[in-house]
């Protein structure tokens, strides 16, 4: 990898469900805390605070296997400026297709992009760099349906599977750490950014602290592009002033 990094840049996390924005506890949807009843009100909070982007997950979706909230999401859109990336329940064409008609800046396919990889080359043919992959692995195997199935697939085997197919974005999820508030996993996203070198990674999962940006940032991966951060957030274990400033001070170095 390259000597220096960019600027990692934080996407506080709005998970979507029954209308509300909660966190749930390791995918699990019977551990379920409820943040802010208004989703709306809680992007505008996020812009506010400084964040340059957004990272929504229609969790509803992710376990029904068609997306639940686009009124909610499209409201999203319409009240913020900066963009947002959703994922959850993005099992068909039209389901991309929506939410990208509401101005959604990616539409990330879990399940979908493991199952039908034919399906997976032809949206990304049709809207280019604003259709991503999440990847989500728990001891390096690949889980879908909202976590509930491991599968045998390493992780960055099916990350090189899909850069193949031109996605130039992963959203890579260590579900062992979501949501634990014990730091990121960060030995396997090394190996996730080095295994495609050529695509954007995005980290999800574990994030608690400004310390954890700078573990990040240290791998010095030039594609290592973003720190997808939740539940520390809504508890007041960090806040986005922290986050910002140890992504900023991580780029330098």
């Amino acid at each position: 990898m390259a000597e220096t990094s960019k600027q990692i840049t934080i996407l506080p996390a709005i998970d979507l469900m029954d209308n509300k924005c909660v966190r749930l506890r390791q995918g699990r949807a019977d551990e379920q805390t409820i943040y802010n009843d208004d989703p709306v009100d809680q992007a505008l909070q996020w812009q506010a605070q400084g964040a340059e982007y957004l990272h929504l997950v229609d969790l509803d979706g992710a376990f029904a296997g068609s997306p639940q909230h686009t009124r909610v999401i499209a409201d999203i859109v319409a009240a913020i400026r900066i963009p947002v990336e959703v994922g959850g329940g993005l099992r068909t064409d039209d389901d991309v297709r929506r939410l990208l008609d509401v101005g959604v800046d990616r539409a990330i396919l879990g399940t979908r992009a493991f199952a039908d990889t034919a399906a997976l080359r032809q949206l990304v043919e049709q809207h280019g760099r604003h259709v991503a992959v999440g990847i989500d692995a728990r001891d390096g195997l690949v889980q879908v349906k909202g976590w509930v199935e491991t599968t045998a697939t390493e992780a960055t085997m099916l990350a090189r599977q899909v850069a193949d197919l031109g996605v130039q974005t992963i959203i890579y999820t260590d579900t062992a750490t979501d949501g634990m508030l014990k730091g990121p996993n960060v030995a396997a996203m090394g190996a996730m950014c080095a295994a495609v070198p050529q695509v954007a990674i995005i980290a999800s999962g574990g994030v608690t602290t400004a310390d954890d940006v700078r573990a990040l940032a240290a791998l010095k991966c030039v594609n290592l592009q973003g720190a997808i951060v939740g539940k520390a957030l809504y508890d007041g274990l960090t806040t986005m002033t922290d986050l910002l400033a140890a992504a900023q001070e991580g780029a330098k170095r």
